[in-house]
């Protein structure tokens, strides 16, 4: 069995390798792991759907811990052979992690909006976030856009690799597991409200390391580290996301934008209060300065994650 400072080196190398793929690469457009998985998630879902929480939180430990158990037992496998396991890792983090895709989509819309092309920018939309697209004009599409790619950073990036560097392949898995099963059935519908209150719920505590870890970077990696850490104590505990919150807060902060207000999901106008109010209206050059942001925070998570497990692994030795 690999040391901690062999199972160290693989993580940095695995995650920078998975990174890297994402950066060339990007989402593949057919057969993608984790659609995969939410196929698998919605076929556990018609056997087991009832309008009840208890059911839901069947449902989100099924789908869960067979994620993460197949996880765990490919890792086991490989675990004593290095370059197996650093393959492993890399193609984990490459499944899960979607930053490349996350700045296309959002620079795609970019361009339609700049280019006046409304009617362009609103079909994307909706391969980035859940608004209704119909009831958004430019800046409120610039808007949405950059909320996304700011929640996104946290959610497809950096809490990925916060439970990968503390989990390994298992954590890589199961937290875009987590993440995914909120996305299918952890809203507010009609059908979801009760069925899937655990996976919302397990998406909250999952989320909360790696959100303020992004929040954090958000502010050192931003233009105004002053102004994203003031935007984040005095607003993201108004956002009903206790995750999306501090994210968005600090890179409205950083970007020196506001950020909230009213917005459509689904048919349900939702206000939400503005983050960072004393920042401008966003404009559509924004959105390009919010995907350099996600990308900076993005680099100094590995980092962070990298020296996190260096720094654990030298006080398990002092202790041991």
């Amino acid at each position: 069995m690999p040391g901690r400072s062999a199972a160290t080196g693989v993580f940095a190398y695995g995650a920078a390798a998975g990174l890297a793929a994402d950066l060339i690469i990007g989402d593949p457009r057919r057969g993608h792991p984790v659609a995969a998985f939410g196929r698998a998630a919605g076929t556990v879902e018609k056997l087991l759907w009832r309008d009840h929480r208890g059911w839901g939180a069947l449902h989100t430990a099924v789908c869960v811990a067979g994620a993460a158990g197949a996880a765990a037992l490919a890792a086991r496998t490989v675990r004593e052979h290095p370059r197996a396991s650093v393959a492993l890792t890399a193609a984990s983090v490459w499944a899960v992690v979607g930053g490349t895709t996350l700045g296309r989509e959002a620079r795609a819309i970019g361009g339609a909006l700049a280019a006046g092309d409304l009617d362009v920018a609103r079909e994307r939309l909706p391969h980035l976030c859940g608004r209704d697209p119909q009831s958004l004009d430019g800046p409120a599409m610039a808007r949405a856009v950059v909320e996304s790619v700011a929640e996104n950073t946290s959610d497809a990036v950096v809490g990925a690799l916060v439970w990968g560097a503390a989990l390994g392949v298992p954590g890589l898995v199961g937290f875009r597991a987590v993440n995914t099963l909120d996305a299918m059935v952890g809203h507010r519908s009609a059908r979801y409200r009760r069925f899937g209150w655990a996976s919302a719920r397990l998406d909250d505590v999952a989320g909360w390391p790696g959100a303020r870890l992004t929040a954090a970077l958000a502010a050192v990696a931003g233009g105004n580290p002053r102004g994203a850490v003031r935007a984040w104590r005095a607003d993201a505990a108004k956002h009903p996301s206790p995750n999306a919150g501090p994210v968005e807060a600090s890179f409205a902060g950083a970007l020196g934008v506001r950020l909230g207000g009213t917005l459509s999901y689904g048919g349900r106008v939702e206000h939400r209060p503005v983050l960072n109010g004393e920042g401008r209206a966003v404009e559509v050059g924004d959105i390009e300065r919010a995907v350099r942001l996600s990308r900076r925070v993005t680099g100094l998570t590995l980092a962070a994650c990298v020296g996190g497990r260096i720094l654990a692994s030298a006080m398990k030795r002092r202790t041991a």
